[in-house]
């Protein structure tokens, strides 16, 4: 006979599983562009700063959320906005959550292939890579919801790992000269630094929808609070020594500034060659498991919109538009501009309305009560 209690939590997550989730979601792609952006908005290595205060923004409105998805959890992101607002706006910001969701999935998808190509497989044509990418996605997004958030508590392990390897490494070509002069970088440099920080941190939405999955639900804004201030340590400590290896202004001239500190570093005995390599090998997990999360979410979203539609037949008809959105950038200032478009979208769907809701939701009790 089936134990079903051991069943039932198989079923569930708990703090840890959603601490990692949160973190898988936010450091994909961002942790490899982030130094380039915020050195060009910002003097010397004053971009900690930007990225500390947009950490405690991030954190704030993280938890503000994750204390939304718990008065929600027992319902659907559509039926509780519903009996607040009305079901055609509720409609409308569900369905701007699931193109947001798309676009986010679509975003990695491309972000794989462009930088495989320039790394890994420089004779493969970039679709390809990416086409054989989605595949996987597709092929983990089709099984149980469970099984993708698993995931993150096998690789995120292993990636933390890597990235702190390569920090520590990093110190025989450290040069803290690189770092001065320190605070020079005026208010107007550190504001539009955290709008950029701000827009690399967006990914802990994910507990609006995966907050019904916990054994303990009650533990979300921990959970949450916990997630989003990993990525943020790791971005800061990231940002700090790649300004020290590379100096800031040669910071901005480089793609992927975290991938090449790790073709950088230097390993005592020289026992690897091309740890670049290693390196995005083990970064593509946590970019996988985030274009999963986010895949998943898509199907979540649509599945509340159009119930009588099956799981699999969501995905026959949103793959290929994933797809297709992912090939649409042709150059990297196409594909920076497209990546601007998903963060505007996440902060007003993914961030704005939820806040608003739980604001409203307060403003209602307190009107009953007093009533």
């Amino acid at each position: 006979m089936r134990d079903m209690s051991r069943y039932d939590v198989d079923r569930e997550i708990g703090l840890t599983e959603m601490t990692a989730t949160i973190t898988s979601m936010m450091i994909g792609v961002g942790v490899l562009t982030m130094p380039r952006t915020i050195a060009g908005l910002t003097q010397a290595s004053d971009g900690w700063i930007s990225i500390t205060i947009a950490g405690m923004i991030m954190i704030l409105f993280g938890w503000i959320l994750a204390k939304f998805a718990v008065r929600i959890h027992r319902k659907s992101f559509y039926t509780y906005a519903g009996e607040l607002v009305s079901k055609p706006v509720a409609f409308v910001a569900t369905a701007t959550m699931s193109i947001y969701f798309m676009m986010f999935s679509a975003y990695e998808v491309r972000a794989i292939g462009n930088i495989s190509k320039q790394y890994l497989f420089e004779r493969t044509p970039m679709e390809y890579v990416a086409l054989c990418f989605l595949w996987i996605v597709i092929y983990a997004v089709a099984g149980s919801r469970i099984g993708v958030l698993r995931l993150n508590m096998l690789f995120l392990p292993l990636v933390l790992i890597i990235a702190l390897f390569v920090l520590a490494f990093s110190g025989s070509i450290f040069e803290a000269d690189n770092l001065k002069p320190m605070f020079v970088s005026d208010w107007k440099q550190v504001s539009i630094g955290v709008k950029e920080c701000v827009f690399s941190m967006l990914g802990f939405e994910v507990v609006l929808f995966y907050v019904m999955l916990m054994n303990n639900p009650s533990a979300a804004p921990k959970a949450t609070v916990y997630g989003v201030a990993i990525p943020v340590l790791l971005y800061v400590f990231i940002y700090i020594v790649t300004v020290g290896v590379f100096s800031q202004e040669a910071l901005t001239e480089i793609n992927y500034p975290t991938i090449e500190l790790a073709k950088e570093i230097q390993v005592p005995g020289e026992f690897f060659e091309r740890f670049e390599s290693i390196f995005f090998t083990i970064w593509i997990m946590t970019i996988f498991n985030s274009a999963c999360m986010g895949y998943d979410i898509t199907i979540h979203t649509l599945n509340m919109l159009f119930n009588k539609a099956s799981k699999f037949t969501l995905i026959v008809f949103t793959a290929p538009v994933i797809y297709m959105i992912s090939m649409y950038a042709v150059n990297e200032v196409e594909f920076s501009s497209f990546g601007t478009i998903i963060s505007y979208t996440g902060l007003t769907a993914g961030i704005g309305f939820p806040i608003l809701l739980q604001l409203i939701a307060v403003f209602k009790e307190r009107k009953k009560h007093a009533s």
